[in-house]
Parts: C-alpha cells; sequence; structure tokens
C-alpha cells in the first residue's frame, strides 16, 4: 500500500493512517496522502486497461492494504456519455454526461461507501454510523452488510423512500427524524457518544476515506477522455465529497505526471432555496454560513451548512471554478428537456447541472467549443415524483 499518512489542510497537523481517525483537533476533515513518486514507478496509465472496469483498477491510489479486505459490488467505470443533441441546443457542442445512475445502489454514493467501508473493515470497525439524506444511507448499509458489519442510519422524514427500504432490506439500524441532514447529524452524535466506541462516525467528511472513493470520479473521467482533461467539471454540491474528491484526484494525476498543468475549471451546484456555498463563493469567504430554512426538490443537496465548506471553496478558487444555483422550477423542465432529446432520465442533483450549464453557457462563464462534463449522481428511477404523469390520457 501507498498511502503514507493523513494530512489536515487548515492546520497542517499530519495523523497516522494505521488506525482509526475522524476529524482533526483543529476540527478540519483529514486527507490521506500517498507516495506519488512511488506509485508513478510501480504502474502507468497502459496497465489500467488490462484491469477489471472497476473503480478497483486504480488501487495504488486507494487506502487499503490487504485486498482480502475489499469489499465490492462491481462499482465504478460509469459510461462517459457524449450528449449532442442536448448540448447543440444550449450551446455546448461537447457537452458529456457521466452517469452514475449505473452504479450499484443507483448513486455516485456506492464510491465512498464501497472503499470506506473496506478501510473501515480493515481498521477492526464493527459498526458505523451516519446521518444522510437518502443514497448515502443506502450505500453505506448495503456495504456493511456485504461486510458482515453493522449500520446505524440515521435519515430526514422527507428523504427519498426508496432510501429507507433500502436500509430496511440490508439489515441496517435505520432511525427517521422529522428535520434535516443537520439534524439527523445532532442525533447520530448521541448515538456515538452513548456507544462507549462501539459505533464509530462515518458521516461526511468524519473519517477520510469516503472521499478516496469518490475521487475515482475524476480518475474514470480523464482516463476516458485518453489521458486527457475537459475544460469544465460541473458538479451538485451538498456536502461536497464528491467535488472534493475530484479537485484531489486531478492534482494528483498532475503530480504522477499523467496530465498536464492545465485542468478543468470546477462548478459546484446548489439551489436557490439551499445555497450556502454558492453565498460564501460570491461574498469571498472561506467558510460557509448556515443556510436557513433549505428546501429543493434536489433532496440529496440540502445541506445547509457542509462540514468541508472550506476544502469545496478553496477547490472553486484554486481552478478558477465557480459556484451557481439554480432555481427548482428550471431544474425540472431541463430533467424533462434532457430526457425527451437524450433518453437518459436524470436524477434531479444531476439536472441542477445541466441548468447551470446552461445559464453559464448563456452568459459567456462557459466559451464557444470547450469540452464539459456533466455528472449525473444518481439514478432518475429513484426519484419518480420530478416527473408529473397527471395530465396522461387514461384510454376507455
Amino acid at each position: 500500500m501507498y498511502l503514507t499518512h493523513l494530512d489536515c489542510p487548515r492546520c497542517g497537523k499530519e495523523h497516522a493512517a494505521d488506525r482509526l481517525q475522524n476529524l482533526c483537533d483543529c476540527g478540519s476533515p483529514l486527507l490521506a496522502r500517498y507516495d506519488l513518486p512511488a506509485v508513478a514507478k510501480a504502474v502507468t496509465p497502459e496497465r489500467f486497461p488490462l484491469r477489471p472496469a472497476d473503480l478497483w483498477r486504480y488501487r495504488e491510489l486507494l487506502p487499503v492494504a490487504d485486498p482480502r479486505h475489499v469489499i465490492t459490488l462491481g462499482e465504478g467505470w460509469t459510461p462517459l456519455l457524449r450528449t449532442p443533441a442536448y448540448g447543440t441546443e444550449i450551446g455546448i457542442a461537447d457537452l458529456m454526461v457521466k452517469d452514475e445512475g449505473l452504479i450499484p445502489t443507483g448513486s455516485f454514493k456506492a464510491r465512498g461507501a464501497a472503499v470506506g467501508v473496506s478501510r473501515a473493515r480493515e481498521l477492526g470497525v464493527e459498526r458505523v454510523a451516519m446521518p444522510t439524506n437518502g443514497n448515502a444511507g443506502s450505500a453505506w448499509a448495503t456495504y456493511a452488510a456485504r461486510a458482515g458489519m453493522g449500520a446505524t442510519i440515521v435519515m430526514p422524514l422527507s428523504a427519498p423512500s426508496i432510501c429507507r427500504r433500502e436500509c430496511v432490506a440490508a439489515g441496517a439500524d435505520l432511525r427517521l427524524i422529522d428535520g434535516l441532514i443537520g439534524d439527523a447529524g445532532r442525533r447520530v452524535a448521541e448515538l456515538i457518544a452513548e456507544s462507549n466506541g462501539a459505533i464509530f462516525d462515518a458521516g461526511t467528511l468524519r473519517e477520510p476515506y469516503r472521499l478516496e472513493g469518490k475521487k475515482t470520479m475524476g480518475y474514470e473521467i480523464v482516463e476516458q477522455l485518453g489521458w486527457q482533461v475537459p475544460d469544465v467539471i460541473i458538479y451538485p454540491t451538498g456536502g461536497g465529497v464528491g467535488l472534493i474528491g475530484i479537485h484531489k484526484a486531478l492534482h494528483e494525476l498532475r503530480e504522477l505526471g499523467w496530465v498536464g498543468d492545465k485542468l478543468p475549471r470546477l462548478v459546484a451546484v446548489q439551489s436557490t432555496g439551499c445555497a450556502p456555498i454558492v453565498r460564501a463563493f460570491a461574498a469571498g469567504e472561506n467558510r460557509a454560513q448556515p443556510w436557513a430554512d433549505a428546501h429543493t426538490v434536489a433532496f440529496g443537496i440540502t445541506v445547509p451548512a457542509p462540514l468541508g465548506d472550506e476544502l469545496i471553496l478553496a477547490a472553486l478558487r484554486e481552478s478558477s471554478g465557480t459556484a451557481v444555483a439554480v432555481d427548482d422550477a428550471d431544474i425540472l423542465a431541463d430533467l424533462r428537456e434532457f430526457a425527451g432529446r437524450e433518453g437518459l432520465l436524470l436524477c434531479p442533483e444531476g439536472a441542477a447541472c445541466l441548468t447551470a450549464a446552461r445559464q453559464l453557457r448563456a452568459g459567456g462563464w462557459i466559451r464557444a467549443g470547450e469540452r464539459v462534463v456533466v455528472l449525473n449522481t444518481g439514478a432518475g428511477l429513484k426519484y419518480p415524483d420530478t416527473v408529473d404523469v397527471s395530465g396522461v390520457p387514461v384510454l376507455a
């Protein structure tokens, strides 16, 4: 294994990677670091096509030492689809969608669960707990079951019903709360405190290895483009782990010498009903203030106070990117328009990225001829209410 240590991006303190870690003493999430010169000597990009089509093809850049602890359902290597009809309509001829809806449990959360559960198992964890807006809970419950671990999941009552059913099917200890993800997080903290160390906190960015699974989206995009980078990557941002992970992956690839110095501009997309990152970015701030009365049809990005706010904002600024808030009405309209033109039903979070792409191109921030990658983070079928069928005629 090429994992060397964990470090704190806020205070710079290094932490050992051979034992369980949550946040740094200063309250910041920790980042996994690797001996990248040794990785470059051990493997080259030409080797990856000879390996299985899953995220474990990048095993030298992942934190699991013993392959016997790898818990997998074949996650990763999702398609990167060209979308010429819709792209041409909005003025982005080279528009591509990476479809994470085809991954196990129907969302990109399976990437973080696969790596996070595998590493937790390797370090001796017997039960994990987390708050979730739905899909992360489904994924971690599923992978924990496959690993023989317990899972305690707390999610809002308003989360997609399929997610609670997935948790129950996987045998998780599911708790529902009448509130938002922050309220669920407070309940998880209480449960962990009451457990006397029997439960490990696997909440978003509260352990360092979920991020390592998510970063493989960045590796895949680059490999699928022939080891070239796009001009822009657009990502729906709630907790922000996917965006932070992609940013980390791109910097690792550049340090390895597998891509050039020019990296994509990153775009964080939020809803006008919950946009703490957009507000902080526009104000030039390094921290985001909690968003009051958060609500949006894109439930997965309803995160009023993301723990990774500093890392998200740093990724946007370092990449010369931006942050955009879009209306729910536009999200639903673009979801339908895209499905009708391209035959792919996106999740509302993915559709929000289309709305952002359309608006950024209309405003000139995305320039003519640029290659743009949009992340569809989950299967549209998990959100059936986003398509209104009330007007469909019933035949006599």
